[in-house]
């Protein structure tokens, strides 16, 4: 064995003082490489930058976070002549690079040198379901679209111009009431100047009318209230405005800042005190825009035309949108083909808050895309590209996020199953709105999944995808699919829903998912007997067994059955909780007996009954959710 000496009580060995070479090579074969800081990708998905013409590539760096040399490096990838880290870029450049590099951008655009003139107020009507904002619209323009909308209920987000009486033009936005079509109330209050916020006298503030409110102070856009329906016997003005100014709306009769207007959609009255009030509210926002120069629009609405592709419903920002030109729409391209205003004639140049429908788009742009025109279109292709791969790669990256946060499954979590819906409508904003709506009936039963959303008709490609993957198909303001079709989807057990009111349509979904989901499995109390006296069998064989205590009973609710389980009480305490061994009525074995009758009972395991003891009779239950759809329009599903 070795002598081990004790820590500590040794002195070291002092040796030699060495000088190293400085040739020799390091005791380790590879240098030392410090650990790169990961960046998380939620932080680049968060994060935007600004960028502008003419910015530099040692700017865009700088804002980015990203080395000089990376972004040379993309540059030189997209084919451009690098020379200087001051050299300027195009915005277009600018943004393709920030891409690459997984970043989010705001164009900002310089209105040097360009001529800036008035240009009319875009007025977006808000309100509650049936408060009457397109009659209103209606009464505005001498039209009758309310009458066309199925049910009555504005379901598409319109724009049109109306020339007021006094010469003055004004672009007016109508939004959806309904809870389903937020987001397209979210949109209408992006784009827009002035809020009309439209609230029936006979009705009062209700939910979608706080929502709207809030859209509205999101976009920090000034809101004239207009209370509709004021020629109505139930009308009361007065208390729309109490109830407003208790949502800290301040209105002007009480010091505040916001009109207030009677009006009358059927009447007609009011209308040019209305008229009054948007006007003075624009002249005193002064509302300019360059009109040179090229234009930024915004999509207002998409969709699919059989005999011309893909539309765009679009309101110019600020300069002019001219026909011939190429452009990129959020992450589809084409070169505009014709321009047309809302009445349907063509224009070769759309101006400022103009609403206009543009086709030459090789794909459908979402509703809310900004519309940018590009010099070339090399130049729109390769955006285009850019903004495909990193839409893709932020959803994956969502997908993967939100995998990663599902708990492992456990015992207590109670069963769920998937239902795949394909949703096909007439425009891209209700697809939008509808495959929304869809999901908010998820339940912790039923996950609704729309493994496929589109624009147009029901084609024999939604029937084979649904049959592929046990789909149920929801058309939305779209046509009845041709006889063959429909008998194809029946016989394959494909449900098709065709709807054109969204009430209706969430319904049917409601109920059918009511229908599939696996419920929750709950105890409870059949049945309850009082022990009335206890009768005891002794001295019994032992091929009969030992000695049985008998309780006596009176069933006093429900009813008790030999199948179930039984439960004891004393006193409100639960003794025991076991099988039932044997019941009888009348010395008849019996499966059950109701309220009111007396039987004989013998739990298994259990003979220590006493006279005034409940025996409760217990059964496992399914419950089902419940579809629920309240009076605002908004729906869920209760489990």
């Amino acid at each position: 064995m070795r002598n081990v000496e004790p820590l500590g009580l040794k002195a070291p060995k002092r040796e030699k003082f060495v000088k190293r070479d400085n040739k020799s090579q390091p005791p380790v074969e590879a240098p030392y490489v410090p650990p790169r800081l990961q960046k998380s990708t939620k932080s680049l998905l968060d994060k935007t930058i600004d960028i502008f013409e003419g910015m530099t590539i040692l700017e865009l760096a700088k804002r980015s976070g990203q080395s000089v040399s990376t972004l040379q490096g993309i540059l030189v990838n997209v084919g451009e002549k690098v020379d200087s880290e001051f050299d300027p870029l195009s915005i277009d450049l600018a943004e393709l690079v920030a891409m690459e590099v997984g970043i989010n951008v705001r164009r900002l655009h310089s209105n040097e040198g360009a001529e800036i003139l008035p240009r009319p107020p875009v007025v977006t009507v808000m309100g509650h379901v049936d408060h009457g904002k397109t009659s209103l619209l209606d009464s505005l323009r001498q039209t009758s679209v309310a009458a066309k909308e199925a049910g009555g209920i504005t379901q598409h987000l319109g724009a049109f111009v109306v020339a007021m009486q006094s010469g003055a033009s004004i672009t007016f936005l109508d939004t959806p009431g309904h809870a389903a079509f937020s987001a397209m109330r979210a949109r209408g209050a992006a784009v827009t100047d002035i809020v009309v916020l439209v609230v029936a006298a006979d009705d009062g503030v209700m939910p979608q009318t706080l929502e709207a409110l809030s859209h509205a102070k999101a976009a920090n856009v000034p809101i004239v209230v207009a209370i509709n329906k004021c020629d109505k016997p139930a009308a009361d003005p007065e208390r729309v405005k109490r109830q407003l100014a208790s949502e800290g709306l301040l209105i002007e009769d009480m010091g505040g800042d916001v009109q207030v207007v009677e009006v009358s959609a059927v009447k007609k009255t009011g209308l040019d005190d209305l008229e009054e009030c948007l006007l003075l509210q624009a002249e005193m926002m002064d509302l300019k825009a360059p009109v040179d120069g090229p234009a930024q629009a915004y999509v207002v609405e998409a969709r699919l035309d059989r005999g011309r592709g893909p539309l765009a419903t679009a309101i110019v920002k600020a300069g002019t949108l001219v026909c011939g030109r190429h452009v990129v729409v959020g992450s589809e391209w084409g070169r505009i083909r014709a321009i047309r205003d809302m009445t349907g004639k063509l224009t070769e140049k759309a101006k400022p808050a103009m609403p206009v429908e543009i086709e030459g788009l090789k794909g459908l742009p979402m509703a809310g895309d900004d519309i940018v025109v590009v010099e070339s279109e090399e130049r729109a292709r390769m955006l285009s590209a850019g903004r495909k791969r990193k839409f893709e790669k932020d959803r994956l990256t969502k997908i993967s996020e939100g995998r990663a946060e599902i708990p492992e499954p456990s015992e207590e979590v109670p069963k769920w199953v998937e239902m795949p819906v394909i949703v096909k409508a007439d425009v891209q904003g209700t697809v939008q709105a509808v495959t929304d709506a869809l999901r908010s009936l998820n339940s912790p039963q039923v996950f609704v999944n729309a493994v496929h959303v589109g624009v147009g008709p029901i084609s024999q490609s939604d029937l084979d995808l649904a049959q592929a993957c046990g789909a149920c198909i929801v058309g939305f303001n779209v046509k009845s699919p041709p006889s063959s079709m429909s008998l194809a989807a029946t016989q394959a057990g494909i449900k098709i829903f065709l709807h054109r009111v969204i009430y209706h349509l969430l319904e049917d979904i409601g109920n059918l998912i009511v229908e599939k989901a696996p419920g929750t499995s709950e105890t409870q109390v059949a049945g309850e007997a009082e022990v009335l006296n206890i009768f005891e069998l002794k001295g019994r064989s032992k091929a009969k067994g030992a000695d049985v205590k008998i309780a006596g009973c009176r069933v006093l609710d429900g009813h008790v059955t030999r199948s179930s389980t039984i439960r004891l009480l004393r006193s409100g305490e639960v003794l025991f909780e076991g099988s039932c061994a044997s019941l009888k009525r009348e010395k008849q074995d019996v499966d059950t007996v109701k309220k009111g009758n007396e039987c004989g009972l013998v739990i298994r395991d259990w003979h220590d009954f006493k006279v005034g003891d409940i025996v409760q009779c217990l059964e496992q239950v399914v419950r089902k959710p419940k579809f629920i759809s309240s009076e605002s329009g908004a729906v869920r599903i209760e489990c």
